[in-house]
């Protein structure tokens, strides 16, 4: 099948706050993006559906010259994956496609390999064309049009425990709240026994209904939501060790974006609205924080971390060599290249995470690293582009 690609049209960026969640997390950039240009970047697939298709014509493959140019950290992101691949449930979501776990593993060891042959860009170009396939994403048009947007983990001061300054916690998943298998949330279990939809989290703020499951004290309310929607973050203790924390569960619920409500109250003008602008607006009216995040039904469960944050795959994410994508279309774990025009190059990096805004194939979250330069950085992250996946082919040796 010939693969059509329509190369995006320049984008007028202009920073603001979007919602773009690790299980929902927090990405600081908005763009103006003239309304005939505009994309449902949020577009779901036909039932069964997944998000790649193999490329057939050699004219379609791109040129990875450049991004071979620059391999830092690929090589440990690759041994994630491949530990990852290497735990039994990762089987559970191949085949992908035409795609068999075997072959997936292979891609990556072979990846693995040529990463540390030192060859020339234009060498492991050639390598890549001639012996893997391609796959590219169908976008959120058909035509492979994808929305990059940034991620990172803030670093914020806490505390073990409540104190004068520190009285908004961050909460470990409670007892009571289920879970399938593949860790989908069923639920909470009653007194009785029964199953019902876990309370949101307006419901879960008025009730008081998880005292004694605080993991960490924040001192700012807002400061919670963040770390909420970007899924990790760091904490800074009074005896000035940093812990990390991260992702563990989440209450059920959609996630949803509190930029629409801010916007539609005239809190903000679209073109205006950054995070730093609502940082300081919270901060300046701390009675407003519960109304607007409220509109998030979305409550997240956090656990102590050793080490870096870890995606979605339980393994360490790696800057700028990590992305987030919709799991349910996309492959697990495996090698992409990011045709997309950045501040800070991408090229080549490892599927490894999720997002609870990211369930499309026109969405992609790039994992920009640890602290304020990471957040700025994913503030100015809101660019059109394509995505690759790479597959050793079943008749390479």
């Amino acid at each position: 099948m010939k693969i059509k690609i329509i190369l995006p049209g320049l984008l007028l960026v202009i920073a603001f706050f979007m919602l773009t969640g690790c299980q929902g997390r927090l990405t600081t950039v908005v763009t103006h993006i003239p309304v005939e240009q505009q994309k449902d970047y949020t577009r779901q697939l036909p039932p069964g559906e997944l998000a790649l298709r193999k490329i057939t014509d050699p004219s379609q493959i791109p040129d990875y010259s450049r991004a071979c140019s620059n391999l830092d950290g690929l090589k440990e992101a690759i041994a994630r994956s491949l530990n990852y691949m290497a735990k039994p449930s990762s089987k559970t979501f191949y085949p992908y496609g035409e795609i068999t776990h075997e072959q997936a593993v292979r891609s990556l060891q072979e990846l693995d390999k040529l990463v540390s042959l030192n060859l020339s860009p234009e060498q492991m170009n050639k390598v890549l064309r001639e012996k893997f396939d391609t796959y590219i994403s169908v976008g959120c048009d058909d035509e492979g049009t994808v929305l990059f947007t940034g991620y990172y983990t803030p670093i914020f001061d806490g505390s073990p425990v409540r104190t004068d300054r520190f009285q908004y916690p961050i909460y470990r998943t409670p007892e009571g709240l289920l879970k399938d298998s593949d860790g989908m949330i069923l639920g909470q279990r009653t007194s009785g026994g029964q199953v019902r939809q876990y309370p949101n989290r307006a419901e879960i703020q008025k009730s008081n209904i998880l005292a004694g499951n605080e993991l960490v004290w924040l001192g700012d309310a807002f400061e919670v939501y963040i770390v909420h929607v970007q899924g990790s973050a760091k904490i800074r203790m009074p005896d000035g060790q940093i812990t990390t924390i991260g992702y563990a569960a989440h209450n059920g619920w959609e996630y949803q974006s509190i930029r629409k409500k801010l916007i539609a109250d005239g809190k903000f003008a679209e073109k205006d609205i950054n995070m730093n602008v609502m940082i300081d607006y919270f901060k300046a009216h701390p009675d407003e924080i519960d109304m607007y995040v409220n509109e998030n039904p979305r409550f997240v469960f956090f656990r102590y971390e050793e080490g870096e944050p870890r995606g979605s795959l339980n393994e360490e994410v790696t800057p700028f060599r990590t992305i987030a994508t919709d799991k349910s279309i996309y492959p697990r774990a495996m090698f992409v290249f990011a045709a997309v025009d950045l501040d800070t190059p991408v090229g080549f990096a490892l599927d490894q995470d999720a997002g609870g805004a990211i369930r499309a194939a026109g969405r992609c979250d790039v994992y920009m690293g640890v602290g304020d330069r990471a957040g700025e950085l994913a503030g100015k992250t809101y660019r059109e582009g394509q995505l690759y996946y790479l597959f050793i082919k079943s008749d390479s040796k």
